[in-house]
């Protein structure tokens, strides 16, 4: 079992809203970073959402019902991601954690955001104002799950007050306390309270983690420790400065910030970052610079394709395309596929794979093999639906045979492929016999016939089929 995480003399990438994703928490550790926090997650959100092992990206995926993915994680930083929450909720934070703890390292809940988006409901800043609830909670998740929990505050108008709480906090048995050194409602633009952090540091036995020096204290990496020593913590996390540029954490020096914005790009194409959420941490490195020659072709960028073009990355941009389809198409290797496992998920039967055209003889398609099984059967045709999802536009469609669903849990870049798909998982489901399975004839696929005698293989490509689609070759 691995041993759980310390919080004692670290640097670590502080939560941040759009910022703490995948790509910049794998920059970040490979710059130096000891641990990196995930940006703040909301409870009602995360607690819909089901666990999903992303073979193809080699990630472990948090999915929400309507198939954003709200959490992805790798094993690369399994030993040193906190999943940081935001709660009002001991039950419903009990759920989230435990939904995630396999995959982290530790679970922090988020007590200092003074944003709407965080304090409505009760959660974030909101909470300092409520420490009955910030103790419930806090108790219900050290109890509760194997990895340490820890919390991140802002300092109250009174040292006693702040003192009092941060007493409180530690006797709830957390292995942390991040302190961001400000009050509610100070900005990035105020200064740091460093007095206040090195009370709390003074008033507890359990590490503390500085915070809020990004405006005044950090520049450079050389600028970490003496922020340490002035707020008299034993870690420090940084935000902006990291944010900026995420070589802050190495010890030999920054490196030239096109090369960090390049290998961050490099990260968000290896897992499949969404390209608004890239294209947000890229112009918060750019900062001034954003509207120069290189922020305008950022800032104008719809896709991956298209930031890749802005640093002349098309390149690596095609390779990593090349190499997550060739893992895609090894997942869906016959091998494979006669070993896949079949869920049911209420009335639907589903399988994880995609419709590999090639696997099928010219003009034939799965449709037609069960369009033409469900006639001998003398069956009702069957009926597609097929919706669209809204982030990617990709598609997915479940197919009904004798009043039972069938579907594919992967999704398709067209509708055809999608219905195809469907079809498929029917077809191996049921053990129905596919034409590309078993061929003979040298190769060639023996001729099949529809109700009406004539030969489905010699159908014409635009020909109507029975099932009111207009099957083409390419389809």
């Amino acid at each position: 079992m691995a041993s759980r995480l310390s919080f004692a003399n670290i640097t670590a990438l502080a939560p941040m809203v759009r910022v703490g994703t995948l790509p910049m928490r794998l920059l970040a550790l490979d710059y130096g970073a000891d641990v990196v926090y995930c940006e703040e997650l909301i409870d009602i959100k995360m607690a819909q959402c089901r666990r999903v092992e992303n073979e193809v990206l080699q990630t472990v995926d948090f999915v929400a019902p309507d198939d954003r993915v709200m959490f992805r994680t790798c094993e690369k930083e399994k030993q040193r991601v906190v999943f940081q929450m935001g709660t009002a909720d001991p039950d419903r934070a009990l759920a989230v954690a435990r939904l995630v703890e396999k995959d982290v390292a530790a679970i922090d809940v988020n007590m200092g955001c003074p944003k709407e988006y965080s304090t409505k409901g009760g959660m974030g800043a909101a909470l300092l104002s409520d420490p009955d609830k910030i103790e419930a909670i806090l108790r219900k998740l050290v109890s509760g799950v194997s990895v340490p929990v820890t919390c991140k505050i802002r300092i109250l108008p009174s040292l006693e007050d702040t003192l009092t709480l941060a007493r409180r906090i530690e006797k709830t048995g957390v292995a942390a306390v991040a302190v961001h050194g400000r009050f509610k409602d100070e900005r990035p633009r105020h200064p740091v309270h460093c007095d206040y952090i090195g009370a709390v540091a003074r008033a507890v036995a359990v590490p503390v983690i500085a915070n809020g020096g990004s405006l005044d204290l950090v520049k450079t990496h050389g600028d970490i420790q003496a922020f340490r020593v002035a707020a008299g913590a034993s870690s420090v996390m940084l935000a902006r400065a990291a944010m900026w540029n995420p070589s802050v954490f190495r010890s030999a020096g920054p490196l030239p910030l096109h090369d960090v914005m390049i290998q961050y790009l490099k990260y968000a194409l290896r897992y499949d970052n969404h390209a608004f959420n890239s294209k947000y941490c890229l112009c918060q490195m750019l900062r001034d610079k954003v509207e120069s020659a290189l922020g305008k072709r950022v800032q104008a960028a719809q896709n991956n394709q298209e930031l890749s073009e802005a640093f002349d990355l098309v390149g690596v941009f095609e390779e990593t395309q090349a190499a997550l389809e060739a893992r895609r198409d090894a997942l869906q290797s016959p091998e494979r596929l006669r070993d896949h496992v079949i869920a049911v998920d209420g009335d639907v039967t589903t399988m994880a794979l995609k419709f590999q055209r090639r696997e099928y003889p010219p003009q034939l398609t799965p449709k037609m093999f069960l369009l033409e099984w469900s006639r001998r059967q003398k069956l009702e045709q069957p009926t597609y639906q097929t919706v669209q999802r809204a982030q990617d536009r990709a598609f997915q469609s479940t197919v009904t045979v004798e009043n039972r669903k069938y579907r594919s849990s992967l999704w398709e870049k067209s509708k055809k492929f999608a219905e195809q798909a469907s079809a498929v998982v029917c077809l191996r489901a049921r053990g129905i016999p596919e034409s590309h399975v078993g061929q003979e004839n040298g190769g060639r696929p023996h001729k099949r016939k529809t109700e009406d005698g004539r030969d489905v293989g010699q159908e014409k490509r635009t020909k109507q089929t029975g099932d009111g689609e207009r099957e083409t070759g390419g389809s």
